[in-house]
């Protein structure tokens, strides 16, 4: 089996967009056209008359002190070393184990020395139920009876006819899309057509192009006179072969500027935004104090003019825990009352203590009464809870109207969330389609660069093997085997080109 590199941008750009038969039959023809090009031709007896080596050397272009490549020797990785992330990997795990086990010893000693008030207060588990045909369930264990049997049992069903025509609908969107993107995808190969024969055609040209230049050299070294031109004199120098380098350079350094500069006004626009937020942090901490003092001076009037010592109380207990006060501003305030020294100083240490408790208890009848045990509630947005209380009261009228209202909104936004999601989807592969299209139509340039990039670094090192030779001073029957193997080489070898 001959293995086949898909390495030029054409024969990528067909596989991806050839069906699965296509994609063999493709692969089967460049695999015979390997085949009958090169194993084939050897088979056949073309060489089997080149005895001596050096007629095959100079037949062939073997040059004498080729050497391989530097790249052959790197990047090769150390077997030993591909075990160290799996040793990471457990030790890490065993650390991380070890870092919880600490925590937990930490937390149970710290736990001791915290203040009681400081403790986070126990909590009731609230098992909060929001799928009706949960609720449904747990109605009929708590509470069988007929009619929660017979709304448990007529929300499951209708659970289930939803479900089903869902899927129904779904399965007859996915059919629609798929109908549409085969009629995209026939539309987008009917338009390849045209973008695969510019770059067949462009590589076409481009060796009978080679094939041209390099007859047109290899005659005048094959000519009775000698060429005018010296032989290297046809290859561009290493700066023509740079493709761009001094651009690169040039581009490079420009965009290094250009980054230096960003960071550059990133970070002075951090350090301006950093000082006026802190600018502002202040006026904002002035502005508060503000408040507080006023807010203070509203309490102590409050506390010098009413005569109601409960609102009173009241009143100055949350305005103190809302402004975070000390206790010297609660000194302050409550001075200007009439109160007894004992009442005062009861006073004080309540609202202190409310004010130095980090939490505090949850409604009881949102989140239980704190007993550590599970409490059981239930908050439900689904139209079939309006469909589970008709079947439990079926002689409401609103419950009726309830039902058939918000499942025909249902039904609608399900239906148009649906025919939407399909005409996007749709349009989006169209979109894509087309951004393919365009995107090879624009890379056809560049495969052809690509192409000639490769096709001269093949014929490069045969080329200058032949003015070799010509330094040799081999003869000119010599001369043309190598020339006719070489433009051989431009027709036939790599990069390939396949129809």
């Amino acid at each position: 089996m001959i293995a086949i590199q898909f390495n030029d941008s054409e024969t990528r750009r067909q596989y991806r967009n050839l069906t699965t038969s296509q994609k063999v039959n493709n692969y089967k023809t460049k695999e015979g056209v390997i085949v009958n090009s090169f194993i084939k031709e050897n088979e056949d007896g073309i060489l089997s008359d080149c005895y001596n080596l050096e007629d095959t050397r100079d037949t062939l272009i073997i040059s004498s002190n080729t050497k391989l490549p530097k790249q052959l020797g790197e990047n090769l990785t150390n077997p030993e070393r591909s075990l160290l992330p799996i040793s990471a990997l457990a030790v890490g795990v065993m650390g991380i184990f070890a870092g919880i086990s600490a925590f937990v010893k930490r937390n149970a000693k710290i736990t001791n020395e915290i203040a009681k008030e400081k403790w986070i207060t126990s909590f009731t588990r609230n098992i909060s139920i929001n799928e009706e045909t949960v609720q449904a369930i747990v109605q009929m264990v708590q509470n069988p009876n007929r009619k929660t049997v017979r709304a448990g049992l007529g929300v499951l069903t209708l659970t289930a006819t939803a479900f089903m025509g869902k899927t129904f609908f779904d399965g007859f969107k996915d059919v629609w899309v798929k109908k549409r993107e085969a009629d995209i995808q026939k539309d987008l190969q009917e338009n390849l057509i045209s973008v695969e024969t510019q770059s067949f055609s462009g590589k076409m040209q481009i060796i009978r192009n080679l094939l041209s230049e390099k007859t047109k050299l290899f005659s005048e070294y094959l000519s009775p006179t000698e060429p005018k031109i010296q032989p290297f004199g046809m290859f561009k120098s290493s700066k023509d072969l740079s493709f761009g380098t001094s651009d690169n350079h040039r581009k490079d350094t420009s965009d290094n500027l250009k980054y230096f500069a960003l960071g550059s006004a990133t970070f002075a626009s951090i350090i301006a935004l950093s000082l006026y937020s802190m600018k502002n942090l202040r006026a904002g901490t002035l502005e508060t104090q503000k408040f507080i003092e006023k807010t203070k001076q509203d309490m102590q009037l409050i506390a010098k003019s009413s005569k109601n010592k409960k609102y009173v109380q009241e009143y100055l207990e949350n305005m103190l825990q809302f402004i975070n006060a000390k206790q010297s501003d609660i000194d302050e305030v409550i001075k200007h009352t009439s109160w007894s020294k004992r009442e005062k100083q009861k006073f004080v240490t309540r609202v202190m203590n409310k004010i130095n408790t980090s939490t505090v208890k949850v409604n009881p009848n949102i989140g239980g009464d704190g007993t550590q045990k599970p409490s059981f509630s239930s908050f439900v947005d689904d139209y079939r809870a309006f469909f589970y209380n008709l079947l439990i009261e079926p002689d409401n009228k609103q419950f009726q109207q309830l039902f058939f209202g918000t499942t025909t909104l249902a039904a609608i936004s399900y239906g148009g969330k649906l025919v939407g999601d399909a005409i996007k989807e749709v349009q989006v592969k169209k979109i894509n389609a087309q951004t393919e299209l365009d995107l090879q139509r624009r890379l056809v340039s560049t495969e052809l660069r690509n192409f000639k990039a490769k096709k001269d670094a093949a014929i490069k090192p045969l080329v200058e093997e032949f003015f070799s030779k010509v330094d040799e001073g081999k003869s000119k029957e010599q001369l043309k085997t190598m020339a006719e193997n070489i433009l051989l080489e431009i027709k036939n070898g790599p990069p390939f080109v396949y129809s």
